[in-house]
């Protein structure tokens, strides 16, 4: 049995033993060595990137079978898309990240149609996990009438599958159907900011240049108010496409380009602003503080 020995002349509260078991001594973590708990922060790091890792070993392993399948159009979307619905789940709920996609890949396919009526080869939407999606254009739309119909496109495609969302949940009740309505109504309001290469720079630039400057002012103020990567990396695309576009603005291409009648100019803008203030209407509608927090 293990015992403690005390000194008699100290008060049993005061007393100290001196010497203990070689057993507890060895159970005991060294007090110059204490045991720390695990960083919460590195903890939640270690969380997001072991997925991720994963998925960076296979695609070394079988990058050839990957290169092939990306040249298949519709297979290089797929791929893209569960890329980006994992990516999405390791912040959200699956199914929320699951529906995220999807509204996203509704609003692309907008410029797809409205590309192929144009005559426009493009691609098939490709999605950046965590940073949405885009669709590259062979060719440049033959004025920015026809440019401004493409940017417009999304956005009102994407609006009719938010509003899809919606009518989900008015049904069926199920809210995680309405946090994906405001969220599908909230990023198609956020690509009608008027700033190059989102799609409201596009449409914007059928009807006035100047615009542009309103775009820049507020991507700006973005980025001091709420600074994240996208919002830069939309100041730096968008920064050196308007400059490109500024310095061909007086040559012959430039100005046949941006030849555009007035009540087509009319009819752009009635179209922009009237879409601008229908999905700020829908998103008061539809607003939760917290729609990846919704559970089904």
């Amino acid at each position: 049995m293990n015992r403690y020995y005390y000194r008699d002349e100290e008060e049993p509260q005061n007393r100290e033993p001196l010497f203990r078991s070689d057993l507890e001594d060895r159970l005991e973590p060294p007090k110059d060595e204490p045991i720390k708990p695990e960083s919460a922060v590195w903890s939640t790091v270690k969380r997001l990137l072991a997925p991720l890792a994963v998925v960076g070993l296979l695609l070394v392993k079988f990058k050839s079978l990957l290169l092939l399948l990306l040249k298949v159009k519709f297979v290089a979307t797929g791929l893209t898309m569960l890329l980006s619905v994992g990516a999405y789940a390791l912040l959200f709920p699956v199914w929320f990240a699951i529906g995220l996609v999807v509204l996203i890949w509704v609003h692309e396919m907008g410029h797809v149609l409205q590309l192929k009526r144009e005559g426009i080869k493009a691609s098939a939407p490709m999605f950046i996990p965590l940073l949405g999606a885009f669709v590259t254009m062979k060719e440049m739309p033959k004025n920015a009438l026809a440019e401004a119909r493409v940017g417009l496109a999304g956005p009102v495609l994407g609006t009719l599958g938010a509003l899809g969302a919606w009518g989900i949940y008015t049904i069926s009740g199920n809210p995680l159907f309405l946090g994906l309505a405001y969220v599908g109504f909230l990023i198609n309001l956020f690509n009608l900011l008027p700033m190059l290469p989102l799609d409201g720079g596009r449409a914007v630039g059928a009807m006035s240049p100047a615009f542009w400057l309103l775009g820049i002012l507020v991507t700006v103020a973005l980025l001091f108010a709420q600074p994240n990567f996208i919002v830069l990396l939309i100041a730096l695309l968008g920064g050196t496409e308007l400059w490109r576009r500024w310095k061909a603005r007086n040559t012959a291409e430039g100005r046949a380009y941006n030849k555009i009648e007035l009540r087509h100019r009319v009819m752009v803008g009635l179209a922009y602003f009237g879409l601008i203030a229908l999905l700020a209407l829908l998103m008061a509608f539809t607003f939760v503080p917290d729609p990846s927090a919704i559970q089904t």
